[in-house]
């Protein structure tokens, strides 16, 4: 990835959130960088080991530490990681928020997935877009990204997914599920033929690719949950957004008031 400016990433509402970066980056209100995170060797790390690895790490011809200095951006040390499911990962919207700047890194989630929330946002197109909650998967794996963020920066994200309401949209930590760092730009995803139901409990059989990077406590991550009505019931089933993309779930699955409570779809802390 080149330096090129936030407001190019191309970002169009029917197609929410994709296209978004295959590997990990550093976006402000302007510019968008590639941010250049070497493979770690661990198994498992914590989260402050993350945060060093990536104030150590390169964006251009410096570390990322001393580019939020020059940049009088809080360090690594005062920011959270916070999971960006969907639009919150695309450059353009980032950039369109005028957060500042937020370094994002990508990982794997591991019996966690993004489905669609059961809302439309009205806001950037009718009859509006359907933003990107997060659930249980039972043998589930997918590529996300994990920002880090301050305070002011995580409460500003979820006020603007909620359109300011204060009660539609969580930050919560999940008690279940796995999460890992990432370096694998192409990672393979599960099939939509290897999903299978298990009586009530829909399954993923498919074989997940080695791990190639470490573990971290999931219950140390924050996550945006759509609380009001939790995500899209298809017919006892969850839609996932990497199977299925915004146009596609909007035209030929969702039907308005369908929905699973968000208690009953991921268990938090």
């Amino acid at each position: 990835m080149e330096k090129m400016k936030a407001s190019m990433w191309q970002y169009t509402p029917n197609n929410s959130p994709l296209p978004v970066p295959k590997s990990s980056f550093i976006v402000s209100n302007n510019e968008f960088l590639a941010l250049d995170l070497p493979s770690i060797a661990e198994h498992e790390v914590s989260i402050e080991d993350i945060k060093e690895a990536i104030g150590n790490a390169m964006v251009g011809q410096e570390k990322v530490s001393q580019h939020l200095t020059n940049h009088g951006a809080p360090a690594m040390n005062d920011r959270r990681p916070l999971l960006l499911l969907g639009e919150l990962a695309n450059p353009f919207q980032l950039a369109r928020l005028g957060l500042g700047i937020i370094p994002v890194v990508t990982v794997r989630i591991r019996d966690l997935c993004r489905t669609y929330a059961d809302s439309l946002d009205p806001r950037m197109i009718q009859p509006g877009v359907h933003h990107i909650t997060m659930a249980r998967s039972k043998g589930w794996w997918e590529k996300t990204h994990l920002g880090f963020v301050t305070v002011q920066q995580m409460k500003t994200m979820i006020q603007w997914l909620g359109n300011g309401g204060s009660t539609d949209w969580r930050p919560v930590k999940p008690n279940e599920g796995e999460i890992m760092l990432e370096f694998d730009s192409e990672l393979r995803h599960p099939t939509i033929e290897a999903m299978s139901l298990e009586g009530d409990v829909e399954i993923c059989t498919d074989v997940e690719p080695d791990q190639n990077g470490p573990k971290f406590d999931v219950r140390q991550v924050i996550v945006p949950v759509h609380t009001r009505h939790g995500c899209y019931d298809s017919r006892g089933k969850i839609i996932r957004c990497y199977h299925v993309g915004q146009r596609d779930f909007h035209t030929n699955y969702f039907r308005k008031g369908s929905f699973m409570k968000w208690q009953d779809i991921l268990t938090t802390l």
